[in-house]
């Protein structure tokens, strides 16, 4: 049986079979580049969402809040000392506004007597001439009645309405007398009061009288309220 003979590689085939495997190695390092790569990504991606997600759910309630906030602010602020028109600006945070406000609607009268005699109380104090706004504290007429008409339980006092009807109203009459601080007697359903003419109370259905310089007038002890 004749002798098989063996055929070593040449030195070309094994320059061949060399560059064969590196390449085969630098495939193998790009896909494993490669594929970390992806892994990294994949990962940094779920975590920016992860990050997201836990962002988004703090800021909307904080958001919502803020809206809630503002919102209640900006409507506490209307309601309260924010006046419609500019011309008519707050008095003591009583605004003059567009709409009559009836959540707190009571009703009080006052009478003034100077040097013996009734003066008159002008009709329309507190509403704009133009009637744009109208103030918590007007009257609609000469009766004397007081209307108090707040977005809030509040006891005004008369030194408010004063304010208004000088400050605002001077062209109605406003009696110079009222600005002083001597001089004048003051009654609440029919009884002496003793503080400042300023500070007697704005309560339901209450008498003021007012006099000045006039002994012996009669204070008002009763009124035909007529539903009032």
């Amino acid at each position: 049986m004749p002798k098989q003979t063996t055929h070593l590689p040449t030195k070309s085939q094994r320059q061949q079979e060399r560059r064969e495997r590196q390449r085969l190695e630098r495939e193998r390092q790009l896909r494993a580049r490669r594929n970390r790569n992806i892994i990294i990504a994949t990962v940094i991606v779920v975590a920016l969402l992860a990050i997201g997600g836990v962002t988004w759910t703090l800021w909307k309630p904080a958001q919502a809040a803020n809206s809630a906030s503002t919102s209640a602010t900006a409507t506490a602020a209307s309601n309260t000392n924010t006046s419609d028109n500019p011309l008519y600006p707050s008095v003591n945070g009583i605004a003059c506004q567009g709409n009559e406000q009836l959540d707190y609607h009571i009703h009080a009268h006052l009478s003034i007597y100077i040097n013996g005699q009734q003066v008159q109380v002008p009709q329309s104090i507190g509403i704009a001439s133009d009637n744009s706004c109208i103030y918590w504290l007007h009257t609609h007429d000469t009766s004397g009645i007081l209307h108090i008409e707040s977005p809030k339980t509040k006891t005004y006092a008369l030194g408010d309405f004063l304010q208004i009807w000088h400050g605002r109203f001077p062209e109605l009459q406003y009696p110079a007398q009222l600005s002083q601080t001597s001089g004048w007697t003051v009654y609440v359903n029919g009884k002496q009061y003793n503080g400042d003419i300023n500070s007697v109370p704005l309560n339901a259905h209450a008498l003021i009288t007012l006099a000045y310089n006039s002994p012996g007038i009669t204070p008002d002890t009763t009124y035909n309220w007529q539903g009032l």
